[in-house]
């Protein structure tokens, strides 16, 4: 598959720091890390506004309790399922479909291999560590006093916290894409 119209010919660097932008911008502006993170990789992709839909827009460490995966590894792995996951053909409740196995195999090494970026440059995928690296501190984002403190801290203004996680988590989805051959920088 081809970037969008307007990236082609541009060159690795260029992409992912495109990339890297697009995620930062998308999350300074409208928040949500997993809705960003697919958001960012539809500009350059061109797939469908479906799938930003759908891209568990309620997250913030899930549903905003601030306990689960980071939202940008969520929307990273959405998005490299839609290209490498297994189809929805092999998945059965009845029996088990010859190439099923090693498709769920192929689909979650692309999604470890996002998680595995995450683990090295944040410690972890889950949103209070990640919060611990990026803050200090870990924020509640449920409790009004805790949000107000993770918004007075930056969360949305401040380029080094959740607006650089999302941009990290668009180029390393777009790391994983070219590594596995699904998107050609060139024609």
């Amino acid at each position: 598959m081809q970037l969008t119209e307007n990236l082609r010919g541009l060159s690795l660097p260029q992409v992912l720091e495109r990339a890297k932008e697009l995620g930062i911008s998308y999350e300074r502006y409208s928040g949500s890390c997993s809705q960003c993170t697919v958001a960012a990789l539809r500009d350059l992709l061109g797939f469908e506004d479906t799938i930003v839909k759908v891209a568990t827009s309620s997250c913030g460490g899930q549903s905003g309790l601030s306990t689960g995966a980071c939202g940008g590894v969520i929307g990273g792995t959405i998005v490299l399922d839609y290209y490498l996951g297994r189809p929805a053909s092999m998945v059965s409740a009845t029996e088990t479909r010859p190439g099923s196995e090693e498709a769920l195999a192929c689909a979650m090494e692309s999604a470890r291999s996002l998680c595995r970026r995450f683990i090295g440059e944040y410690g972890s995928i889950l949103c209070p560590q990640i919060h611990q690296r990026v803050f200090g501190r870990t924020f509640n984002l449920q409790d009004p006093v805790d949000w107000q403190a993770f918004i007075d801290a930056g969360a949305h203004s401040d380029v080094s916290k959740c607006m650089t996680v999302v941009g990290n988590a668009v180029k390393w989805t777009m790391e994983v894409l070219i590594e596995k051959g699904i998107v050609h920088l060139t024609e």
